[in-house]
């Protein structure tokens, strides 16, 4: 899989525009498709959710049921075993990428890994339970019962899982909005594939490439040339896409190269076709979109179950920590009624996943006339247009805890690369202008805190080096992304609050 070195990205700074807002480039053609209506399809996301916990609580039941027939014991002990043996099922399963709508697609791969991961929980148990000389507490009859009726169980529900997704991806209900790099005749060639075996996954919505001479014509095979290269950044902002197939040969190295970086910065999944490749792999070294064998180059940083996950944790911190930190916020909402006039809340619009602009709610912390909606000037120390409330809610970051209403909107995370201001600036450039791949840290839903900031990178970012340092951390956070690295996230911000106090003004 491509790889890009988000310190070496930062660091290489060139003046090729990648890294800006591509607006108003779009042909006619291009803004006619990117402002059209989008056909409703099936959430991905929700489907793999869905399957992954009907799996997991299905293997719990089954384990249960299996011990009250067999099993004539109290089940204070079985049902930790139970229930830790599904939850490690469910991840060796994830591991095995089998929580995917295109592994919901496949046969005996499908069947034969599943199997495997659940084979791999019992030999596991049984060397737990030699380990931790436990082995005379385990029914080896309900052991033996209960892998053997999951593992009919986990066929019979992946072959109907199977049934369903392949019945909907025919009835179009799961189509991935797509686009072609690349045109003339090798277009021509992956389309009319994709038309005979991948049609009713495809939604095609045209091609973009560099070239202008005769070898791309504007329409091929009855889709237009949206544009250039460059010029999907910003369609992609524009309206969603899904997935970018790449028609280019492997010997094309340079031009394969400099696509990449350009695209890099999106919230995509981007396939390099093999259809025009004279050389062979093993059936291993290809995924593929239909019958249309692909090299996987990049996906987006967070999909299927994983997205799931975040935004069930999202609500869930959110709300909590409402209902907790809702003495502190009503104390601040006074505060600030008391010490100046104005509103209460400050709102400002920033940009949020994919660059989409949102509206950032936040404790007021200037007097109402001094406020800087778009931030064109930075808060410094001693700032006075920052109130007395202003100065301790901004160094405590008690000002950001309307972000927690964010969060439950679906605008923000609770961890993810912080938002910044539109025209925030550093060294008086704009943030996008200072740093090549700025905009790839938009990749994720931003967050009310994140990496950057329990290393040490909050408060004021006056310098190129500071910023470059942030969207270092940012996007260090996105390419390693998981649960883990979540919860530290937020188990730390509290103790970073404090460290970090001398750089919030």
């Amino acid at each position: 899989m491509f790889h890009i070195d988000p310190k070496q990205a930062v660091l290489n700074h060139v003046a090729n525009g990648s890294a800006q807002d591509q607006s108003g480039r779009l042909t006619a053609q291009a803004e006619r498709i990117a402002t059209a209506p989008v056909e409703k399809t099936m959430s991905a996301a929700v489907i793999v959710g869905v399957a992954q916990a009907i799996e997991a609580a299905l293997l719990a039941v089954l384990g249960y049921a299996i011990f009250k027939i067999y099993v004539d014991a109290t089940p204070i002990f079985y049902i930790p075993v139970i229930l830790g043996a599904t939850l490690f099922a469910n991840v060796l399963i994830n591991a095995a990428r089998m929580h995917k709508v295109s592994a919901y697609r496949m046969g005996v791969v499908q069947i034969g890994r599943v199997l495997a991961a659940w084979s791999l929980v019992f030999i596991t148990l049984m060397v737990a339970a030699y380990v931790f000389k436990v082995s005379d507490m385990v029914s080896r009859v309900w052991l033996a019962g209960w892998f053997l009726a999951g593992g009919a169980l986990l066929v019979a529900y992946r072959l109907a899982l199977r049934a369903l997704v392949l019945r909907w991806t025919n009835q179009g209900r799961l189509k991935r909005r797509t686009v072609i790099i690349g045109g003339g005749k090798d277009a021509e060639a992956l389309i009319e594939t994709i038309r005979a075996g991948a049609a009713n996954d495809i939604n095609l919505l045209g091609l973009f490439d560099d070239r202008i001479d005769e070898r791309s014509p504007d329409v091929v095979a009855g889709y237009s040339k949206l544009g250039k290269v460059a010029d999907l950044v910003e369609f992609s902002r524009r309206t969603p896409v899904d997935l970018v197939i790449v028609s280019m040969p492997l010997s094309a190295e340079n031009r394969v190269l400099d696509m990449l970086r350009t695209l890099w910065v999106l919230p995509v999944d981007i396939r390099l076709s093999a259809h025009m490749s004279q050389l062979r792999f093993t059936s291993k070294a290809y995924s593929y979109v239909g019958e249309l064998p692909v090299f996987d180059m990049a996906d987006r940083p967070i999909s299927d179950w994983n997205l799931v996950f975040k935004w069930v944790f999202d609500k869930v911190v959110a709300l909590t920590a409402l209902i907790l930190l809702s003495p502190i916020m009503l104390a601040t909402a006074i505060a600030i009624r008391l010490e100046s006039k104005g509103p209460i809340f400050f709102k400002q619009k920033r940009h949020g996943f994919n660059n989409q602009l949102i509206e950032m709610y936040k404790f007021r912390s200037m007097y109402t006339d001094m406020t800087d909606a778009t931030a064109s000037r930075l808060v410094t120390k001693d700032d006075p247009r920052v109130t007395r409330v202003g100065r301790f809610i901004r160094k405590t970051s008690i000002d950001e805890l309307p972000q927690l209403l964010n969060v439950l909107k679906g605008d923000l995370s609770i961890v993810g690369p912080r938002p910044h201001a539109l025209q925030a600036k550093a060294d008086n450039k704009l943030y996008y202008e200072a740093v090549d791949g700025y905009f790839a840290r938009h990749r994720v839903k931003p967050g009310m805190t994140g990496w950057a900031q329990i290393n040490g990178w909050r408060g004021e970012t006056d310098t190129i080096d500071k910023i470059m340092q942030r969207v270092n951390h940012d996007l260090h956070y996105i390419e390693n992304w998981s649960l883990f690295l979540d919860l530290y996230i937020v188990a730390m911000t509290p103790v970073s609050l404090f460290s970090a106090r001398k750089n919030a003004y």
